[in-house]
């Protein structure tokens, strides 16, 4: 059975960790290890001891704020979490949702709700049907907004 790894920090205010993990159980059977950890530049070791233990995927689920130094902060565990996927020739699903993508509490939790949805689709994908991934290449696709449609139409 498949094993796919959550990694949530306690610094977000939104649980996308649990959106993605019930979309997931309605497209398939996989087996879960999910584990939390503080803030969002622990997620890159957890996500690669994760990796490194057997899952075959994981998401890693933060919310940063939206002043310059929660950007730059996102930015180094973006940069961790590339590094994690590269040294073990895994995926590694970065779902992050900056606290000043919405103008109300209610739109940020609304838009942090559907990422994690389709990107949970996208690991369903990654690890079921990679060909579907194919069909939708160069489509404008967009994960949590509206998707903007390929260039020139």
């Amino acid at each position: 059975m498949r094993r796919v790894g959550i990694v949530d920090t306690t610094f977000a205010r939104h649980d996308m960790a649990r959106a993605a993990v019930n979309e997931l159980k309605q497209l398939c059977s996989v087996k879960f290890v999910r584990r939390t950890v503080p803030g969002i530049k622990d997620l890159p070791v957890e996500v690669k001891r994760l990796l490194e233990e057997g899952c075959d995927i994981v998401m890693a689920f933060g919310m940063p704020g939206a002043a310059p130094i929660d950007k730059q902060c996102a930015h180094e565990a973006s940069l961790g979490l590339i590094s994690a996927q590269l040294l073990t020739n895994k995926h590694v699903i970065e779902v992050f949702v900056f606290e000043d993508e919405a103008r109300s509490e209610k739109e940020l939790a609304e838009l942090a709700e559907k990422r994690a949805r389709e990107h949970a689709r996208n690991v369903y994908s990654l690890l079921f049907k990679p060909e579907e991934l194919t069909k939708l290449a160069g489509t404008g696709q967009r994960e949590g907004g509206p998707d903007v449609g390929p260039l020139g139409r």
